[in-house]
């Protein structure tokens, strides 16, 4: 099923349940939130199947459904961790500074904890200044329910709710100087947009092995970007990478864990952009990669006016989790 929060003078919203094809939707009198859905899955995720039937089995019932209404799945969350599931990511970073990838990498992930106090919604501008060094990172994430500490990565896998999309904004500027001090991410880290709809693994032919096998599409200023296969080159599947975050304490329903920026292992700068024929990138910083590796980087990242548009579309060219398409504005405030 296919599930997606309105936005509302309430902070969390409402919790609507959102037709196959996105084009209808239908509130939950007794089901408010998408939190309170997630505290109570086992009496909820029925009802709200139910309705997702009828929505699809019936044009006539429900409401149209707005993207542009909606806010994140989840407006704010328990618990938002990022991981590195794509080492070749982390293998161009290191590789752009002429520095190697420890072995550790690849047995164990590398991860974040993010602010999830507040999300940007999936229609909402990114605030910064442009010598932050703005910059888009596109990534599928995963919401679970309760995970025991300890648990395994099989443990991990069947407690995974529902997948959605993230441009986990990054401030590349600012991201040298505040892991130097050896506390890693704060201010370079801003808050996150999650596409409008969040969908139950269970509706997505292309999830295997905790992985989604799919093309994430990603537009900048509607020129095409970047078409990596999140399921190619992930190195932890998303059981893997929950159980390392449950590896010290319990996760509450609600968490969000996500997979890092998607990547593909390419040959080079000139056969790795869509124009010449390769799959792009999910983020500047990783063609920037590129080209200092080549000879010097000459992309800029994101200016103000700049638009992202970051998707994913099923094997029938269909739209699964709606589009997340964030406009860059200036920061002005009046002192």
């Amino acid at each position: 099923m296919k599930l997606a929060t309105l936005k509302t003078h309430e902070r969390d919203g409402v919790l609507v349940v959102v037709s196959k094809d996105l084009q209808r939707c239908q509130k939950i009198a007794d089901i408010a939130t998408l939190q309170y859905a997630l505290d109570h899955w086992q009496d909820c995720a029925p009802k709200l199947q139910a309705v997702y039937d009828t929505l699809n089995a019936n044009e006539n019932t429900g409401e149209a459904f707005d993207e542009a209404a909606c806010h994140s799945p989840l407006p704010r969350a328990y618990q938002w961790a990022d991981g590195s599931a794509y080492i070749n990511h982390v293998e161009l970073v290191r590789k752009a500074r002429g520095a190697s990838v420890p072995e550790s990498f690849y047995e164990d992930p590398l991860m974040y904890q993010g602010g999830s106090d507040s999300f940007l919604a999936p229609h909402d501008d990114i605030t910064a200044h442009e010598d932050w060094g703005i910059d888009l990172e596109a990534e599928v994430a995963v919401i679970t329910g309760d995970v025991p500490l300890g648990a395994s990565a099989d443990e991990a896998a069947k407690a995974i709710r529902l997948v959605m999309l993230v441009n986990d904004v990054s401030l590349r500027n600012l991201i040298p100087d505040e892991l130097a001090k050896g506390f890693g991410f704060f201010q370079s880290k801003p808050a996150s947009a999650f596409s409008p709809v969040a969908v139950t693994p269970d509706e997505l032919t292309a999830w295997q092995g905790s992985k989604l096998h799919l093309p994430l599409v990603v537009h900048i200023n509607d020129k095409p970007f970047g078409k990596p296969n999140a399921g190619t080159d992930m190195t932890f599947d998303f059981g893997q990478l929950i159980a390392h975050a449950a590896k010290t304490r319990n996760l509450a329903a609600g968490t969000i864990i996500g997979s890092g920026t998607v990547s593909n292992k390419q040959d080079s700068l000139w056969g790795s952009s869509i124009e010449h024929g390769g799959v792009g990138y999910c983020c500047l910083a990783e063609l920037r990669m590129y080209e200092s590796i080549e000879s010097k980087a000459q992309t800029p990242f994101l200016k103000h006016g700049d638009t992202v548009r970051i998707e994913m579309f099923d094997e029938n060219h269909e739209n699964i989790f709606g589009t997340i398409k964030n406009t860059v504005n200036a920061i002005n405030r009046q002192a």
